[in-house]
């Protein structure tokens, strides 16, 4: 039994705050040298980068950091969730999830699947609901007690009033959820937004505005601290179980990976690059961690600045991120764009998602990219979102065929083609369409896909690096 003290971080519906709430909330609790495990409910890889950075505190120097972690039970299936979880929040003081959506909403047509109220209850978690209250007063007592009786196995045990208009209206709502038996844990006013720029997909990622963003990470700590009340928080958070089961484990899941596949091949520790910098930010933690477990070293690099693949590459990683912001800048890049050219042209297992589709394809936007994938990348006005279902059409270096895997998609580009003579992927839910290419070594599609889920994949591919290098 493993005792973690934990918060859910909820809203009845997107917009109401609950970032700013979650992210300031982190940020404060760390200021205190508390050791915050953050976490994001859901698909998302731009919220966890602000709650990295929010945990980050000048008081907990010394200590490893700690990246934002996603619960996704659509992407890695309800019995993952607790273990995923206790992974991240391993010797932690306080874990902070954030919600995605409105508390009840979650996978479409699929019930509570994916919410954050069912991830909520896999975590038998106290949950916070953040409340716009900037257009009600007594109504707001209404508002949380249909939130609160919704779902019985639901603990709601406290409210945050965000976008307080004053001190009468804030006397109003309290006295309106006096009836409600739910406390208020805190009630923030109506100021000034703390500068979060937005753009096509959401917040503009921290690698791309450090500084600024540790300046707004601050301010809403500050306005945290000056709103909420901490110690009820920390106390309810407290009140949470403990939890049985065992946390996810890299290495156990690779072990098991490799009994089903056989030997290894090849010898020695294959090095696996893996894109970053401001253009690739998008990453499940995970990953690096499941091919670090395979055998692989895994070295970062960063496509805007280094011209050279790392020393003996035999493998890449190529995640999401916002490759059409840099295009001119990754086009001039032309000795890295030839390199990774020349390893695709060799065979090397290379592993591209969504944005790493695009940087491998003959140009973006009308500029000149690595030229690896016959297709054109450009951006478009139509946004793609949603989870996906899918199955691999054959064997590339990622998936054996017939894996069968849950996905999500989250672009404004377009690719054309949208998929090549050997699709990447079958999508099987919602609609039925090829997705992406195996060409080679390479396996490059729209599809995020959480490789907790399908720890074989790494295996698979570090399998591949290592027979390249022997």
């Amino acid at each position: 039994m493993v005792s973690v003290p934990r918060l859910v971080i909820a809203a009845p519906a997107s917009g109401s705050g609950k970032t700013m709430v979650a992210t300031g909330l982190m940020a404060a609790f760390a200021e205190r040298g508390l050791n915050v495990s953050p976490h994001k409910v859901g698909p998302d890889y731009i919220d966890p980068g602000y709650h990295a950075l929010a945990v980050s505190s000048p008081a907990r120097s010394g200590r490893a950091a700690r990246p934002g972690r996603n619960l996704d039970a659509y992407l890695c299936g309800p019995e993952r969730i607790r273990p995923l979880f206790l992974h991240g929040a391993a010797g932690c003081d306080l874990a902070v999830v954030e919600g995605v959506m409105g508390l009840y909403d979650g996978a479409a047509g699929q019930g509570e699947l994916a919410s954050t109220a069912h991830v909520a209850k896999l975590l038998r978690a106290p949950v916070v609901l953040v409340v716009d209250a900037s257009s009600q007063s007594r109504s707001v007592a209404a508002l949380v007690h249909g939130f609160a009786s919704w779902d019985p196995e639901v603990r709601l045990a406290g409210v945050i009033l965000n976008k307080v208009g004053s001190d009468r209206h804030e006397e109003l709502l309290r006295e309106a959820l006096d009836e409600s038996g739910v406390p208020v844990l805190g009630a923030l006013r109506r100021m000034r937004a703390v500068h979060a720029p937005s753009r096509h997909l959401g917040l503009v990622p921290v690698a791309e505005r450090r500084a600024e963003a540790v300046e707004s990470v601050a301010a809403l700590a500050e306005r945290v601290r000056e709103g909420c009340d901490l110690e009820a928080l920390l106390a309810l958070a407290r009140s949470a179980p403990p939890l049985a089961d065992p946390p996810w484990d890299p290495e156990r899941e690779t072990a098991s990976a490799w009994g089903g596949m056989g030997a290894a091949g090849g010898g020695g520790r294959p090095v696996v690059a893996m894109a970053g910098g401001a253009a690739f930010t998008f990453s499940y933690a995970e990953h690096a961690e499941l091919l670090t477990a395979a055998g692989a070293e895994v070295v970062p690099f960063d496509p805007l600045r280094d011209e050279r693949l790392p020393p003996g590459a035999a493998g890449l990683v190529i995640g999401g991120g916002f490759p059409e912001v840099f295009a001119p800048e990754l086009s001039a890049n032309e000795p890295l764009r030839a390199e990774v050219a020349r390893l695709a042209a060799a065979g090397a297992p290379i592993a591209a998602e969504c944005a790493g589709l695009l940087y491998l394809a003959r140009s973006l936007d009308g500029e000149p990219m690595c030229g690896v994938l016959p297709a054109e990348a450009r951006m478009s006005e139509r946004l793609t979102l949603g989870y996906r279902e899918a199955v691999a059409v054959g064997d590339s270096s990622l998936a054996a065929a017939g894996t069968r895997v849950r996905g999500h998609e989250f672009h404004r580009t377009a690719v054309e083609p949208g998929a090549g003579p050997e699709p990447a992927w079958g999508l099987v839910r919602p609609e039925r369409r090829a997705e992406g290419f195996v060409q080679g070594g390479v396996h490059a599609s729209y599809l995020h896909v959480h490789w907790a889920a399908v720890p074989d994949v790494a295996v698979r591919f570090v399998a591949g690096c290592a027979r390249r290098g022997g």
